[in-house]
């Protein structure tokens, strides 16, 4: 093994902690994924070093690196579900439903970009990381094609209530992506954008959004948020 893959010293994990050891693995390798300029190219070695523990370690609890990123992306799909769905909880009306959601939705993907290309990002290969991988990830998706449904009122069929939903996704994924990427380009407030779009969305006037946006101090996801160009 060469010097710079040898695994760090670790103080083992007490008899029956063997869940402590798994949570770590999912920390490294959710850290890696965020942050690697080419997070295709991770290893089970690196996820190793990053926990300090010999790759043979890992196999105790998942079979293989595609396992491991597999019970990643659940986990973050998940959370951006949950935080969703808290957003919206305390809405009154469907209009303020959706704008929760879509709002809880940008914001976490501006402030977590380095999970947020994890999620959605496409690098990783289809033989480690198979496209019914990101299943989870469907709920929140049709929690936003129910919600825009139930605002636009549109007496049509269940196929272009989904396809308005997947243009308006679309839309969101867009503004996080180009944000991300982007961050010095000199973008008005992401309140704005999101009203602005939302607008668009649901031939509501953006005097009527705006007031319904969650404030930011009570996003999880917003506090402490890095800057658009920030790795995690």
């Amino acid at each position: 093994m060469a010097p710079q893959e040898r695994s760090a010293p670790r103080r083992r994990n007490p008899r029956g902690q063997g869940q402590v050891l798994k949570a770590q693995l999912v920390d490294a390798t959710a850290k890696l994924l965020a942050t690697l300029e080419q997070p295709e190219t991770l290893t089970l070695r690196q996820v190793a070093r990053e926990v300090g523990v010999a790759p043979a370690s890992i196999y105790g609890h998942f079979p293989d690196l595609g396992a491991l990123i597999q019970h990643v992306l659940r986990l973050r799909y998940e959370e951006l579900a949950r935080l969703m769905d808290e957003a919206a909880q305390p809405a009154p009306d469907p209009l303020s439903d959706l704008v929760a959601r879509c709002a809880a939705y940008v914001r976490w993907g501006v402030g977590r970009p380095g999970h947020y290309r994890t999620l959605f990002g496409g690098r990783m290969p289809d033989d480690l990381v198979p496209g019914s991988a990101h299943s989870a990830g469907a709920e929140p998706l049709e929690a936003v094609v129910v919600s825009l449904a139930a605002v636009t009122g549109a007496e049509t069929t269940a196929e272009r209530q989904w396809q308005a939903g997947l243009l308006l996704w679309t839309a969101l994924h867009g503004l996080v992506s180009l944000y991300n990427d982007h961050g010095n380009m000199p973008w008005p407030p992401l309140d704005d954008l999101i009203t602005d779009l939302l607008s668009l969305h649901t031939a509501r006037p953006a005097a009527e959004i705006a007031p319904l946006l969650p404030p930011l101090a009570d996003d999880p996801a917003s506090a402490g948020s890095p800057s658009p160009s920030s790795g995690l």
